[in-house]
Protein backbone atom coordinates (compact mmCIF):
# COMPACT_ATOMS: atom_id res chain seq x y z
CA UNK A 1 0.00 0.00 0.00
CA UNK A 2 0.93 3.62 -0.42
CA UNK A 3 2.42 5.02 2.79
CA UNK A 4 1.15 7.98 4.80
CA UNK A 5 4.47 9.74 4.11
CA UNK A 6 3.90 9.39 0.35
CA UNK A 7 0.39 10.77 0.77
CA UNK A 8 1.71 13.79 2.66
CA UNK A 9 4.35 14.39 0.00
CA UNK A 10 1.64 14.44 -2.69
CA UNK A 11 -0.46 16.76 -0.53
CA UNK A 12 2.44 19.20 -0.24
CA UNK A 13 2.80 19.24 -4.04
CA UNK A 14 -0.90 20.06 -4.35
CA UNK A 15 -0.63 22.87 -1.78
CA UNK A 16 2.25 24.46 -3.66
CA UNK A 17 0.85 24.12 -7.17
CA UNK A 18 -2.92 24.64 -7.03
CA UNK A 19 -3.73 28.21 -8.10
CA UNK A 20 -7.47 27.98 -7.36
CA UNK A 21 -9.06 29.87 -4.49
CA UNK A 22 -9.98 26.65 -2.70
CA UNK A 23 -9.43 22.91 -2.96
CA UNK A 24 -10.10 19.49 -1.39
CA UNK A 25 -7.54 16.76 -2.09
CA UNK A 26 -8.26 13.19 -1.05
CA UNK A 27 -6.40 9.91 -1.37
CA UNK A 28 -8.08 6.56 -0.76
CA UNK A 29 -5.90 3.48 -0.78
CA UNK A 30 -6.77 -0.13 -0.09
CA UNK A 31 -5.14 -3.53 0.22
CA UNK A 32 -7.69 -6.12 -0.91
CA UNK A 33 -7.87 -9.88 -0.64
CA UNK A 34 -10.97 -11.59 -2.10
CA UNK A 35 -11.62 -15.29 -2.54
CA UNK A 36 -14.77 -16.53 -4.27
CA UNK A 37 -16.09 -20.07 -4.11
CA UNK A 38 -18.93 -21.94 -5.84
CA UNK A 39 -20.02 -25.53 -6.42
CA UNK A 40 -17.91 -26.53 -3.39
CA UNK A 41 -14.68 -25.23 -4.88
CA UNK A 42 -12.65 -22.03 -5.00
CA UNK A 43 -13.28 -20.26 -8.30
CA UNK A 44 -11.42 -16.94 -8.07
CA UNK A 45 -8.75 -15.24 -6.00
CA UNK A 46 -8.04 -11.51 -6.25
CA UNK A 47 -5.25 -9.79 -4.38
CA UNK A 48 -3.77 -6.34 -4.80
CA UNK A 49 -3.74 -2.66 -3.96
CA UNK A 50 -5.99 0.12 -5.21
CA UNK A 51 -5.48 3.86 -5.20
CA UNK A 52 -8.01 6.60 -5.90
CA UNK A 53 -6.86 10.22 -5.99
CA UNK A 54 -9.40 13.05 -6.16
CA UNK A 55 -8.96 16.80 -6.49
CA UNK A 56 -11.82 19.30 -6.23
CA UNK A 57 -11.00 22.99 -6.81
CA UNK A 58 -12.95 26.23 -6.87
CA UNK A 59 -12.44 29.69 -8.31
CA UNK A 60 -14.85 31.73 -6.23
CA UNK A 61 -17.91 29.41 -6.40
CA UNK A 62 -17.13 27.72 -9.72
CA UNK A 63 -16.11 24.08 -9.16
CA UNK A 64 -14.03 21.59 -11.05
CA UNK A 65 -12.91 18.05 -10.24
CA UNK A 66 -10.53 15.41 -11.54
CA UNK A 67 -9.50 11.96 -10.38
CA UNK A 68 -6.72 9.47 -11.02
CA UNK A 69 -4.82 6.55 -9.54
CA UNK A 70 -1.23 7.72 -9.30
CA UNK A 71 0.76 10.10 -7.08
CA UNK A 72 3.71 10.89 -9.31
CA UNK A 73 4.25 14.56 -10.13
CA UNK A 74 3.14 14.19 -13.73
CA UNK A 75 -0.19 12.69 -12.67
CA UNK A 76 -0.72 15.35 -10.00
CA UNK A 77 0.02 18.13 -12.53
CA UNK A 78 -2.58 16.60 -14.83
CA UNK A 79 -5.13 16.55 -11.99
CA UNK A 80 -4.49 20.20 -11.21
CA UNK A 81 -4.66 21.29 -14.86
CA UNK A 82 -7.86 19.30 -15.52
CA UNK A 83 -9.72 20.33 -12.35
CA UNK A 84 -8.80 24.02 -12.69
CA UNK A 85 -9.69 24.04 -16.37
CA UNK A 86 -13.12 22.58 -15.65
CA UNK A 87 -13.75 25.04 -12.82
CA UNK A 88 -13.04 28.02 -15.06
CA UNK A 89 -15.53 26.74 -17.63
CA UNK A 90 -18.24 25.82 -15.12
CA UNK A 91 -21.31 27.78 -14.05
CA UNK A 92 -21.30 29.13 -10.48
CA UNK A 93 -22.53 26.64 -7.89
CA UNK A 94 -25.28 28.22 -5.76
CA UNK A 95 -24.64 25.65 -3.01
CA UNK A 96 -20.88 26.03 -2.84
CA UNK A 97 -19.34 25.85 0.63
CA UNK A 98 -15.67 26.58 1.26
CA UNK A 99 -13.42 23.77 2.42
CA UNK A 100 -13.04 22.86 6.08
CA UNK A 101 -10.38 24.44 8.27
CA UNK A 102 -8.22 22.51 10.74
CA UNK A 103 -10.15 20.45 13.31
CA UNK A 104 -9.24 18.34 16.31
CA UNK A 105 -10.23 14.81 15.33
CA UNK A 106 -11.53 12.14 17.73
CA UNK A 107 -9.16 9.47 18.99
CA UNK A 108 -10.55 6.25 17.52
CA UNK A 109 -8.87 3.06 16.37
CA UNK A 110 -10.37 1.52 13.23
CA UNK A 111 -7.37 -0.73 12.55
CA UNK A 112 -7.01 -4.35 13.70
CA UNK A 113 -3.66 -6.02 13.12
CA UNK A 114 -5.24 -9.48 13.20
CA UNK A 115 -7.27 -8.54 10.15
CA UNK A 116 -4.42 -6.82 8.33
CA UNK A 117 -2.19 -9.88 8.85
CA UNK A 118 -4.79 -12.38 7.65
CA UNK A 119 -3.32 -14.59 4.91
CA UNK A 120 -4.92 -16.17 1.89
CA UNK A 121 -3.91 -19.59 3.26
CA UNK A 122 -6.01 -19.00 6.37
CA UNK A 123 -8.96 -17.78 4.29
CA UNK A 124 -8.74 -20.90 2.10
CA UNK A 125 -8.55 -23.16 5.16
CA UNK A 126 -11.72 -21.55 6.54
CA UNK A 127 -13.52 -21.97 3.23
CA UNK A 128 -12.57 -25.65 3.08
CA UNK A 129 -14.17 -26.17 6.51
CA UNK A 130 -17.36 -24.64 5.12
CA UNK A 131 -17.18 -26.83 1.99
CA UNK A 132 -16.81 -29.98 4.08
CA UNK A 133 -19.90 -28.98 6.00
CA UNK A 134 -21.83 -28.56 2.73
CA UNK A 135 -20.63 -31.93 1.43
CA UNK A 136 -21.79 -33.62 4.64
CA UNK A 137 -25.29 -32.40 3.77
CA UNK A 138 -25.09 -33.33 0.10
CA UNK A 139 -25.41 -29.63 -0.71
CA UNK A 140 -23.52 -27.03 -2.76
CA UNK A 141 -21.82 -23.99 -1.25
CA UNK A 142 -21.02 -20.63 -2.81
CA UNK A 143 -19.90 -17.28 -1.46
CA UNK A 144 -17.02 -14.90 -0.90
CA UNK A 145 -14.45 -14.08 1.81
CA UNK A 146 -12.89 -10.61 1.82
CA UNK A 147 -10.16 -8.79 3.72
CA UNK A 148 -9.63 -5.05 3.31
CA UNK A 149 -7.22 -2.51 4.76
CA UNK A 150 -8.29 1.05 3.92
CA UNK A 151 -6.35 4.32 4.14
CA UNK A 152 -8.22 7.62 3.88
CA UNK A 153 -6.36 10.94 3.63
CA UNK A 154 -7.83 14.41 3.14
CA UNK A 155 -6.36 17.91 3.03
CA UNK A 156 -7.98 21.25 2.19
CA UNK A 157 -6.84 24.72 1.18
CA UNK A 158 -8.16 26.05 4.49
CA UNK A 159 -5.97 23.86 6.67
CA UNK A 160 -7.77 20.58 7.32
CA UNK A 161 -5.66 17.43 7.34
CA UNK A 162 -6.94 14.01 8.35
CA UNK A 163 -5.77 10.43 8.04
CA UNK A 164 -7.64 7.26 9.00
CA UNK A 165 -6.70 3.58 8.59
CA UNK A 166 -9.33 0.88 8.95
CA UNK A 167 -9.74 -2.86 8.47
CA UNK A 168 -12.60 -5.21 7.77
CA UNK A 169 -13.16 -8.91 7.18
CA UNK A 170 -16.36 -10.31 5.73
CA UNK A 171 -17.64 -13.76 4.86
CA UNK A 172 -20.89 -14.70 3.16
CA UNK A 173 -22.03 -18.11 2.00
CA UNK A 174 -25.09 -19.69 0.45
CA UNK A 175 -26.00 -23.35 0.95
CA UNK A 176 -28.24 -24.95 -1.67
CA UNK A 177 -29.74 -28.37 -2.24
CA UNK A 178 -32.53 -28.84 -4.76
CA UNK A 179 -35.25 -26.37 -3.76
CA UNK A 180 -33.71 -25.42 -0.41
CA UNK A 181 -31.41 -22.39 -0.38
CA UNK A 182 -30.30 -20.07 2.40
CA UNK A 183 -27.55 -17.54 3.05
CA UNK A 184 -25.63 -16.06 5.99
CA UNK A 185 -23.20 -13.16 6.02
CA UNK A 186 -21.18 -11.28 8.58
CA UNK A 187 -18.40 -8.70 8.67
CA UNK A 188 -16.16 -7.56 11.48
CA UNK A 189 -13.33 -5.10 12.15
CA UNK A 190 -11.08 -7.51 14.06
CA UNK A 191 -10.73 -11.01 12.62
CA UNK A 192 -9.75 -12.32 16.08
CA UNK A 193 -13.39 -11.83 17.10
CA UNK A 194 -14.80 -13.70 14.10
CA UNK A 195 -16.15 -17.23 14.57
CA UNK A 196 -16.57 -19.41 11.49
CA UNK A 197 -18.03 -22.14 13.70
CA UNK A 198 -20.88 -19.83 14.73
CA UNK A 199 -21.57 -18.90 11.11
CA UNK A 200 -21.68 -22.56 10.07
CA UNK A 201 -24.00 -23.31 12.98
CA UNK A 202 -26.32 -20.48 11.89
CA UNK A 203 -26.23 -21.63 8.26
CA UNK A 204 -27.01 -25.23 9.22
CA UNK A 205 -29.84 -24.15 11.50
CA UNK A 206 -31.46 -22.17 8.70
CA UNK A 207 -30.84 -24.87 6.10
CA UNK A 208 -32.11 -27.77 8.23
CA UNK A 209 -35.35 -25.96 9.03
CA UNK A 210 -36.36 -25.23 5.44
CA UNK A 211 -37.46 -28.63 4.12
CA UNK A 212 -40.68 -28.68 2.07
CA UNK A 213 -41.94 -25.11 2.64
CA UNK A 214 -45.71 -24.72 2.44
CA UNK A 215 -47.78 -21.70 1.51
CA UNK A 216 -49.83 -19.96 4.20
CA UNK A 217 -52.26 -17.07 3.95
CA UNK A 218 -51.14 -13.48 3.66
CA UNK A 219 -52.22 -10.94 6.24
CA UNK A 220 -51.04 -9.09 9.31
CA UNK A 221 -48.97 -11.52 11.36
CA UNK A 222 -46.57 -11.12 14.30
CA UNK A 223 -43.00 -11.42 13.02
CA UNK A 224 -39.60 -12.14 14.53
CA UNK A 225 -36.98 -10.29 12.50
CA UNK A 226 -33.50 -11.70 12.94
CA UNK A 227 -30.55 -9.22 12.89
CA UNK A 228 -29.76 -9.46 9.16
CA UNK A 229 -33.38 -8.58 8.34
CA UNK A 230 -33.42 -5.75 10.88
CA UNK A 231 -30.28 -4.20 9.39
CA UNK A 232 -31.49 -4.44 5.79
CA UNK A 233 -34.78 -2.87 6.89
CA UNK A 234 -32.97 -0.09 8.74
CA UNK A 235 -30.86 0.88 5.71
CA UNK A 236 -33.99 2.18 4.00
CA UNK A 237 -35.04 4.17 7.02
CA UNK A 238 -31.61 5.82 7.05
CA UNK A 239 -31.74 6.42 3.30
CA UNK A 240 -34.59 8.90 3.78
CA UNK A 241 -33.21 10.22 7.07
CA UNK A 242 -32.23 13.61 5.62
CA UNK A 243 -33.04 16.97 7.18
CA UNK A 244 -33.32 18.86 3.89
CA UNK A 245 -35.78 16.48 2.23
CA UNK A 246 -37.79 16.42 5.45
CA UNK A 247 -37.91 20.22 5.64
CA UNK A 248 -38.98 20.34 2.00
CA UNK A 249 -41.89 18.01 2.79
CA UNK A 250 -40.75 14.95 0.84
CA UNK A 251 -40.55 12.46 3.72
CA UNK A 252 -42.62 11.58 6.81
CA UNK A 253 -40.06 13.29 9.08
CA UNK A 254 -41.24 16.84 8.29
CA UNK A 255 -41.49 18.90 11.54
CA UNK A 256 -40.83 15.81 13.69
CA UNK A 257 -37.50 16.77 15.31
CA UNK A 258 -37.95 16.54 19.09
CA UNK A 259 -41.20 14.63 18.83
CA UNK A 260 -42.23 11.08 19.71
CA UNK A 261 -42.33 9.72 16.17
CA UNK A 262 -41.05 6.16 16.60
CA UNK A 263 -41.88 3.42 19.08
CA UNK A 264 -40.96 4.22 22.69
CA UNK A 265 -38.50 1.34 22.95
CA UNK A 266 -36.69 2.15 19.68
CA UNK A 267 -33.28 3.84 20.05
CA UNK A 268 -30.72 4.36 17.29
CA UNK A 269 -27.27 5.91 17.82
CA UNK A 270 -23.84 6.33 16.22
CA UNK A 271 -20.93 5.96 18.63
CA UNK A 272 -17.17 6.55 18.56
CA UNK A 273 -16.45 4.55 21.71
CA UNK A 274 -17.68 1.08 20.75
CA UNK A 275 -14.43 -0.90 20.28
CA UNK A 276 -16.07 -3.44 17.95
CA UNK A 277 -17.38 -0.95 15.39
CA UNK A 278 -15.70 1.19 12.80
CA UNK A 279 -16.18 4.90 13.46
CA UNK A 280 -14.77 7.24 10.81
CA UNK A 281 -12.71 10.08 12.28
CA UNK A 282 -14.06 12.63 9.84
CA UNK A 283 -17.05 12.96 7.51
CA UNK A 284 -18.60 15.32 4.98
CA UNK A 285 -15.35 16.78 3.65
CA UNK A 286 -13.60 17.13 7.01
CA UNK A 287 -16.27 17.39 9.73
CA UNK A 288 -15.03 15.56 12.87
CA UNK A 289 -17.23 12.61 13.80
CA UNK A 290 -18.94 12.72 17.19
CA UNK A 291 -21.32 10.64 19.26
CA UNK A 292 -24.81 11.16 17.86
CA UNK A 293 -28.21 10.20 19.21
CA UNK A 294 -30.51 9.89 16.22
CA UNK A 295 -33.58 8.40 17.90
CA UNK A 296 -33.91 7.97 21.67
CA UNK A 297 -36.87 6.05 23.11
CA UNK A 298 -38.80 6.91 19.97
CA UNK A 299 -38.04 10.64 20.00
CA UNK A 300 -36.42 11.93 16.79
CA UNK A 301 -33.31 13.83 17.94
CA UNK A 302 -31.17 14.42 14.84
CA UNK A 303 -31.13 13.89 11.08
CA UNK A 304 -28.44 13.86 8.41
CA UNK A 305 -27.43 17.19 6.86
CA UNK A 306 -24.88 18.22 4.24
CA UNK A 307 -22.34 20.97 4.91
CA UNK A 308 -24.29 23.36 2.67
CA UNK A 309 -27.65 22.75 4.32
CA UNK A 310 -26.14 22.81 7.80
CA UNK A 311 -24.45 26.17 7.19
CA UNK A 312 -27.57 27.66 5.62
CA UNK A 313 -29.80 26.63 8.53
CA UNK A 314 -27.39 26.84 11.49
CA UNK A 315 -27.31 23.06 11.94
CA UNK A 316 -24.58 20.47 12.41
CA UNK A 317 -23.39 18.64 9.30
CA UNK A 318 -24.14 15.04 10.28
CA UNK A 319 -24.55 11.57 8.87
CA UNK A 320 -24.56 8.09 10.45
CA UNK A 321 -21.06 6.60 10.43
CA UNK A 322 -22.08 3.45 12.29
CA UNK A 323 -25.36 1.90 13.42
CA UNK A 324 -26.28 0.88 16.94
CA UNK A 325 -29.86 -0.10 17.70
CA UNK A 326 -30.31 -0.76 21.38
CA UNK A 327 -31.72 -4.17 22.25
CA UNK A 328 -33.25 -5.99 25.17
CA UNK A 329 -32.85 -9.37 26.83
CA UNK A 330 -35.65 -11.46 25.30
CA UNK A 331 -34.65 -14.71 23.62
CA UNK A 332 -36.19 -15.95 20.41
CA UNK A 333 -37.78 -18.83 22.33
CA UNK A 334 -39.39 -16.35 24.72
CA UNK A 335 -40.63 -14.24 21.81
CA UNK A 336 -42.43 -17.24 20.29
CA UNK A 337 -44.35 -17.67 23.56
CA UNK A 338 -45.43 -14.02 23.67
CA UNK A 339 -47.82 -14.34 20.71
CA UNK A 340 -50.16 -17.11 19.60
CA UNK A 341 -48.51 -17.52 16.21
CA UNK A 342 -46.14 -15.79 13.84
CA UNK A 343 -43.26 -16.13 11.40
CA UNK A 344 -39.48 -15.85 11.75
CA UNK A 345 -37.70 -13.91 8.99
CA UNK A 346 -34.01 -14.45 8.27
CA UNK A 347 -33.60 -11.60 5.78
CA UNK A 348 -35.20 -9.15 3.34
CA UNK A 349 -34.35 -8.10 -0.20
CA UNK A 350 -35.75 -6.18 -3.20
CA UNK A 351 -36.87 -3.39 -0.88
CA UNK A 352 -38.38 -0.48 -2.81
CA UNK A 353 -40.39 2.66 -1.89
CA UNK A 354 -44.11 2.64 -2.55
CA UNK A 355 -44.75 6.09 -1.01
CA UNK A 356 -41.71 8.02 0.22
CA UNK A 357 -43.90 10.84 1.52
CA UNK A 358 -45.52 8.61 4.14
CA UNK A 359 -42.51 6.29 4.44
CA UNK A 360 -44.04 3.11 3.04
CA UNK A 361 -41.80 0.41 1.58
CA UNK A 362 -42.31 -2.97 -0.01
CA UNK A 363 -39.99 -5.95 -0.19
CA UNK A 364 -39.60 -9.72 -0.18
CA UNK A 365 -38.43 -12.15 2.47
CA UNK A 366 -35.45 -14.40 1.72
CA UNK A 367 -33.17 -17.11 3.12
CA UNK A 368 -36.02 -18.97 4.76
CA UNK A 369 -39.27 -18.23 6.61
CA UNK A 370 -40.42 -20.28 9.60
CA UNK A 371 -43.95 -20.48 10.98
CA UNK A 372 -44.37 -20.89 14.73
CA UNK A 373 -47.38 -21.54 16.90
CA UNK A 374 -47.85 -22.30 20.62
CA UNK A 375 -44.25 -21.31 21.27
CA UNK A 376 -42.72 -23.79 18.81
CA UNK A 377 -41.58 -23.75 15.18
CA UNK A 378 -44.09 -25.83 13.25
CA UNK A 379 -42.91 -25.69 9.61
CA UNK A 380 -41.11 -23.70 6.97
CA UNK A 381 -43.26 -21.57 4.67
CA UNK A 382 -42.85 -19.90 1.30
CA UNK A 383 -41.75 -16.28 1.01
CA UNK A 384 -43.90 -13.18 1.44
CA UNK A 385 -44.14 -9.76 -0.09
CA UNK A 386 -44.68 -7.10 2.56
CA UNK A 387 -45.76 -3.46 2.63
CA UNK A 388 -44.86 -1.50 5.76
CA UNK A 389 -44.47 2.05 7.01
CA UNK A 390 -41.17 1.51 8.75
CA UNK A 391 -41.45 4.09 11.52
CA UNK A 392 -44.96 2.82 12.35
CA UNK A 393 -43.61 -0.72 12.64
CA UNK A 394 -41.31 0.43 15.46
CA UNK A 395 -44.42 1.34 17.46
CA UNK A 396 -45.45 -2.32 17.31
CA UNK A 397 -42.22 -3.73 18.75
CA UNK A 398 -43.24 -6.20 21.46
CA UNK A 399 -39.78 -7.42 22.48
CA UNK A 400 -36.11 -7.17 21.57
CA UNK A 401 -33.16 -9.50 21.83
CA UNK A 402 -29.62 -8.42 22.72
CA UNK A 403 -27.96 -6.11 20.20
CA UNK A 404 -25.33 -8.17 18.35
CA UNK A 405 -22.68 -7.34 15.78
CA UNK A 406 -24.00 -8.02 12.29
CA UNK A 407 -21.47 -5.96 10.34
CA UNK A 408 -18.21 -4.17 11.13
CA UNK A 409 -20.24 -0.95 11.34
CA UNK A 410 -23.50 -2.20 12.89
CA UNK A 411 -24.98 -3.79 15.99
CA UNK A 412 -28.69 -4.59 15.93
CA UNK A 413 -31.08 -6.86 17.87
CA UNK A 414 -33.69 -9.42 16.94
CA UNK A 415 -37.12 -7.75 16.99
CA UNK A 416 -40.61 -9.12 17.67
CA UNK A 417 -43.07 -6.86 15.82
CA UNK A 418 -46.84 -7.26 15.94
CA UNK A 419 -49.12 -7.24 12.87
CA UNK A 420 -46.44 -7.07 10.18
CA UNK A 421 -48.24 -6.45 6.91
CA UNK A 422 -47.73 -9.33 4.46
CA UNK A 423 -49.64 -8.47 1.28
CA UNK A 424 -48.83 -11.48 -0.92
CA UNK A 425 -47.27 -14.94 -0.90
CA UNK A 426 -44.90 -16.62 -3.32
CA UNK A 427 -44.62 -20.16 -4.64
CA UNK A 428 -40.98 -20.51 -3.57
Amino acid sequence: MITKKEMQKAAEFIRKNVAADDFNFSINGSEDLLTRFAQNGITQHISGNKLNVNLNVAFDNKNGAASGNNLDEGSLKYLIKTAQGMAKLNQPDPEFVGSESAHKLPDVNNYAKNTADLTVEKIVDDILICVKNAESKGAKLSGISQKHVYDTFLITKNGFEGFDRSTSFSHSMTLKKEGVETKVSRSIKDYAKFSMAKMIKQLNSQFDSLNNPVQIKKGKIPVILRPAAVLNWLFYLIWTFDRRTADEGHTPFTDQIGKQFFGKNFTFRSRLDDPDLEASKFLNGGIPAENIDWIVNGVLKNMSATRFYAKKNDLKALRPYNIIVEGGDTTEQEMMKMVDRGVIINNFWYIRPTDRKIGEWTGLTRDGVLYFEDGKIQKSVTNFRWNEILHDATKRILAMGPSIQQEYYAKVPTLLIDDFNFVDVTTF
